[in-house]
């Protein structure tokens, strides 16, 4: 057996700014398969009292007839499923979202895939070694559905900047 010391490492992470690349779709994978469980702790642990994710027999009298996963927790989990991929140990701060929507619900059972293409980067006017980088979210259910979508900013290091 080969000793740890005489091998290479290559540590996890996510892209530096000049890896980021436009014309690609980044698929995250593996998908989530979202619980009833997963939706009432999400939902409980975060003080969302809404009966649609926490009442059945309510939810049942209501357009959809079911209870509906918190959507809170879908973009919560797109945007999550992205990290290992794209920001793991990169990334400098979130700056924001934008263009949030919920076009279809998830439910319970569903499984939730997410890919990421990059609609916007620039280097930071303030922040030397820093780059902005402008993040599109997609959530799929299983039959390809959208079930969320998300515009996101991030500030990311350079390569040459990372520490």
């Amino acid at each position: 057996m080969t000793g740890t010391n005489s091998r290479t490492p290559i540590e996890q992470r996510g892209l530096y700014f000049e890896e980021f690349d436009l014309a690609a779709l980044y698929q995250h994978r593996p998908g989530r398969t979202v619980t009833e469980a997963d939706n009432v702790l999400f939902t409980t642990m975060t003080m969302n009292t809404q009966s649609l994710h926490l009442d059945a027999a309510w939810s049942a009298t209501q357009p959809f007839g079911e209870r509906l996963v918190n959507s809170m927790f879908t973009l919560s989990t797109m945007v999550g499923s992205s990290v290992a991929q794209l920001t793991q140990g990169t990334i400098v701060a979130n700056l924001g979202f934008s263009a949030v929507t919920f076009p279809h619900p998830l439910h319970h059972g569903d499984t939730l895939y997410s890919e990421t293409i990059v609609t916007d980067k620039r280097l930071s006017a303030s922040r030397p070694g820093q780059g902005i980088i402008t993040l599109e979210h997609t959530g799929r259910n299983q039959d390809g559905v959208i079930v969320g979508n998300a515009v996101r900013t991030v500030l990311v290091w350079c390569r040459e900047g990372a520490h």
